[in-house]
């Protein structure tokens, strides 16, 4: 028998539970084409998760004009994307358990209503608190939005066709929405103000809120269940220790109290999640869906595709602006190119996953983003820009596979009632694993080129050599990760076969 990641998908595909219908169905037939009700939803769907990517990312080229606009010292600058790092990293997992209790559309519609007052909040900070405390509400509405958001697409659309498109569609917008959120912050900041990139951001939440009431149906699990609170504290916390510890780490090293501290307390807590989550009834994440070999490498494969390709876009951005000399409204431009091949490698992904399953594609996009990523490492001033604006574009193009090919193989074969923890856990990887990569190679970076300073290069080249290994490590990394999902896929394959008795 050949397993639903590795076999072409056809239009009689299913999840576990058969075709079953939803609050918010909006199949048709013909599973090759989709109503007008069901483009409309997942035109609604993809422009709130393309709101909380741009957002993600836009603050990032206007982070020095805040700080000199709000008087906040070169040491708290992170505090502009930490704030909102940490509550939309840590809160994904309980936000997407409420929405599968409370109703998903419910919570969906709460976190949009949250995201957007806290964009108009930050747009008129007078002082840093304001804008942290705003930022960190946005980050609680992120995390609202996005699970239950991709809880609603996935039982919206059968398995099969009409699901890897939509995650496709979806897919793309995310990481174009990063790219484009480079763009714009750079534009808006020199051409108006920081503050005009969270006006958009108010507008956009706006948007989405005159449409989701009247488009979505709520969701919800068919059984009654209840809240694992234990879980969930445990959980929460250890992710909110575990980002700030990793945050921090970029901007102080990792030899820094309280970094130690939040690192060790992350790995604890999540080590007493696992055995809370063994003797729950009702656990917050199912340790049985966990040990699905789909779930889990295929979540492993997201969160380090994510990672390192965030990491390549602001090592990238420090190269083009420390070392070149570029301006931001430019580098928002160069990465905006691979914002564009990104898109064309969304449009592919489900034609390939349909062609040759999930796993491989999976498989491929990574090992297609490892192999352009890696030769950044001969990164210098003469060449770099050249580099980024091909190389790194094209590499985008694998990139998008993976995100779409980890994002159908963690949610295939699980019923309706599954589909919330499984994007929860979809979502949690792609969040943690923006959040933790750029800290991770940029302290990589950090570490090396201070080296280089002590041993009597000057600034300039000792940058260079710092993003140099960066890069090459981030190029490795995926490459090495790539093998240890093909191995665990395959291997996921053959349990199956012989437990079918094949």
């Amino acid at each position: 028998m050949t397993d639903v990641l590795d076999r072409p998908a056809t239009a009689g595909s299913g999840s576990a539970n058969g075709a079953a219908a939803t609050a918010n169905d909006t199949r048709t037939p013909n599973q090759q084409g989709m109503s007008t009700r069901a483009k409309l939803v997942l035109f609604l769907l993809c422009a709130a998760n393309f709101m909380v990517a741009v957002d993600f990312s836009i603050l990032n080229i206007a982070v020095p004009s805040i700080g000199e606009d709000l008087g906040i010292s070169e040491a708290n600058l992170q505090w502009v994307s930490t704030a909102f790092a940490l509550p939309s990293g840590g809160f994904l997992l309980l936000s997407g358990r409420i929405g599968d209790l409370a109703g998903r559309k419910k919570v969906f519609v709460t976190g949009t209503v949250l995201f957007t007052a806290a964009s108009l909040i930050a747009a008129l900070a007078w002082v840093p608190a304001i804008l942290f405390a705003a930022r960190a509400l946005q980050g609680v509405g992120a995390a609202m939005i996005v699970p239950t958001g991709m809880a609603l697409l996935t039982t919206s659309f059968a398995e099969g066709p009409q699901r890897e498109r939509a995650l496709g569609i979806n897919g793309t917008l995310m990481t174009v929405g990063f790219t484009f959120g480079m763009v714009l912050g750079g534009v808006l900041t020199q051409a108006f103000t920081w503050r005009s990139t969270m006006v958009l951001n108010t507008v956009m939440g706006a948007l989405v809120l005159l449409g989701a009431p009247r488009l979505l149906s709520e969701s919800r699990n068919a059984h009654s269940s209840k809240l694992d609170i234990p879980g969930a504290i445990t959980v929460t916390t250890a992710l909110l220790a575990l980002i700030y510890a990793l945050s921090t780490a970029a901007q102080v090293g990792f030899g820094r109290a309280d970094v130690v501290v939040g690192l060790v307390a992350g790995v604890a807590l999540l080590a007493a999640f696992v055995v809370i989550e063994a003797r729950t009834e009702e656990p917050l994440v199912s340790l049985r869906i966990l040990r699905r070999r789909s779930v889990a490498v295929g979540n492993l494969g997201g969160l380090v595709t994510f990672a390192t390709m965030s990491s390549v876009v602001f090592l990238g951005t420090l190269f083009l602006q420390q070392v070149n000399g570029m301006s931001p409204t430019l580098t928002g431009l160069v990465f905006g190119v691979m914002g564009v091949v990104a898109a064309l490698g969304g449009m592919v992904a489900p034609k390939a996953i349909a062609r040759f399953g999930a796993r491989a594609t999976l498989v491929g996009g990574m090992v297609w983003q490892g192999v352009l990523i890696a030769p950044l490492a001969l990164i210098d001033s003469s060449n770099g820009t050249l580099l980024l604006l091909t190389i790194a574009a094209i590499a985008a193009f694998g990139h998008l596979g993976a995100i779409v090919a980890y994002g159908v193989t963690a949610t295939s074969g699980l019923s309706d009632a599954e589909q919330g923890l499984a994007t929860g856990l979809v979502t949690t990887s792609q969040q943690v694993g923006l959040t933790i990569g750029i800290p991770l190679f940029s302290a990589l970076a950090s570490a090396r080129a201070d080296s280089l300073r002590e041993a009597g290069h000057t600034a300039k080249d000792a940058l260079t050599g710092g993003i140099r290994l960066g890069l090459g490590a981030d190029g490795l990394v995926v490459l090495v990760v790539a093998v240890l999902v093909g191995l665990g896929l395959r291997t996921g394959r053959k349990v199956k076969s012989r437990a079918a008795g094949i």
